[in-house]
């Protein structure tokens, strides 16, 4: 038996990421899903393959005068391809740059 190398493809280093908020991912997201099946919201392959990025949760903990203040949660879309970020770009610019 040969052995298999658990590899998982990494976003293009040369495409930057894009960071968003909650309320600005609900509205995305709001405006995707009647589009697409819901498979592809549930499975990262038809995510990526489909959408060109997958999402990740990234938490900022705030630490002020000794203590944990707050929590700040952003979604972060890493795309893996130039034209579908271009177009992500262009069809949610107004959502991304009105917060």
């Amino acid at each position: 038996m040969g052995t298999y190398m658990n590899t998982i493809p990494l976003p293009d280093p040369h495409l930057k990421s894009i960071s968003l908020t909650d309320a600005q991912w609900i509205k995305i997201k709001a405006e995707l899903q009647p589009a697409h099946p819901p498979s592809v919201f549930m499975i990262r392959d038809k995510m990526k393959s489909t959408l060109g990025f997958l999402p990740r949760w990234h938490r900022e903990v705030e630490y002020t005068e000794g203590a944990y203040s707050s929590a700040k949660t952003n979604i972060v879309l890493d795309f893996y391809s130039e034209n579908k970020r271009t177009m992500f770009l262009l069809r949610f610019g107004g959502i991304i740059g009105n917060e």
